[in-house]
């Protein structure tokens, strides 16, 4: 089978297309023939190894998983032994976890993992896309406790995380403000947004006691920054491990008032079906910017780390 290969740490040229051998399932999995993927900023940072604690997981000097990919939507094409919950021929979206494998056209996975039906109403290369940054948004928001009526502003709100955001806060009935660029105004008002601000000319951090949950879907304004903005046991979010947003989060857990939270979505069985539900009934939509055939991860890699990708990019392996 075509796979893209990683032997080392760096730019997308590090980004290889093998043929590999195709994996056979053992009892209690399940093989995917994926059809479609996508390009997150996890997977542009696991690409670089960074940040550097991050390769405790991923590998010292070189990449311990040779093949890159956390998301995934295809067709099931075997069964092992005892496997359930499957059968050959069901379209099914979901999650690699910390094994991977997703930028291949074949990947075996537990019948336990984070991989479930596709809604009936999208294509692959949109259920791809509605695997990392929904669920990832969705894991937040709940951490959060949101509720109707409560302020949030969101970060970084035209990425793939952050076009999520907006639609499942203002699903919430949240008012919801989107930080972004002047040319993805509309796109954040089209999303749910009842404000926009452009990060290039205003500063939010300015505004006192203004919100109930600032959601930081790029790691780029620091908690200390945001501390301010925030109301009397207002929520801070962040998604991008780092040793400040660590700190953080242990330094405000015990204590009252406004919290810092960091948290990694691993497990997104709960959140994959809530998706899927939204999906079914026209309450959410897949964001896409750029499709690029696996053959071309290098470009799409590259377009990723310009940080101006608007929603995802996706790539497919038919």
């Amino acid at each position: 089978m075509q796979a893209i290969v990683q032997e080392r740490y760096g730019s997308p040229e590090v980004l290889q297309m093998r043929e590999i051998p195709a994996p056979t399932p053992k009892p209690g999995e399940i093989l995917i023939r994926i059809r479609a993927t996508s390009v997150t900023a996890a997977e542009t940072l696991m690409r670089q190894g960074k940040p550097w604690f991050g390769r405790l997981v991923l590998g010292i000097t070189r990449p311990k998983r040779k093949v890159l990919g956390l998301e995934l939507a295809g067709e099931v094409a075997g069964m092992g032994a005892v496997a359930r919950g499957f059968k050959i021929g069901d379209r099914v979206f979901g999650f690699t976890g910390f094994r991977c494998g997703g930028y291949a056209q074949y990947i075996c996975v537990p019948d336990s993992a984070s991989v479930i039906a596709m809604p009936a109403n999208v294509s692959f290369e949109e259920a791809a896309a509605l695997v990392d940054g929904p669920t990832t948004a969705l894991f937040f928001l709940r951490k959060a406790g949101i509720r109707p009526g409560d302020r949030i502003l969101v970060y970084g709100a035209s990425g793939s995380i952050g076009t999520a955001a907006v639609q499942l806060a203002a699903h919430f009935g949240a008012q919801v403000t989107a930080v972004c660029s002047a040319p993805n105004f509309a796109l954040a008002k089209t999303l749910g947004a009842h404000r926009v601000i452009d990060y290039r000319s205003e500063d939010f951090t300015r505004e006192k006691d203004a919100y109930d949950i600032i959601f930081d879907t790029l790691g780029k304004i620091p908690f200390t920054k945001c501390k301010g903005s925030l109301r009397k046991s207002g929520r801070y979010l962040v998604t991008v491990m780092g040793a400040e947003a660590i700190a953080a989060t242990l330094w405000t857990f015990l204590g009252a008032g406004k919290k810092a939270i960091f948290a990694m979505s691993i497990d997104k069985l709960g959140e994959l079906r809530e998706i899927k539900e939204l999906v079914e009934r026209g309450k959410h939509q897949p964001v896409i910017d750029r499709v690029y055939p696996l053959a071309e991860i290098r470009e799409a890699h590259a377009y990723a780390d310009t940080g101006r990708k608007r929603g995802n990019v996706v790539i497919t392996a038919v």
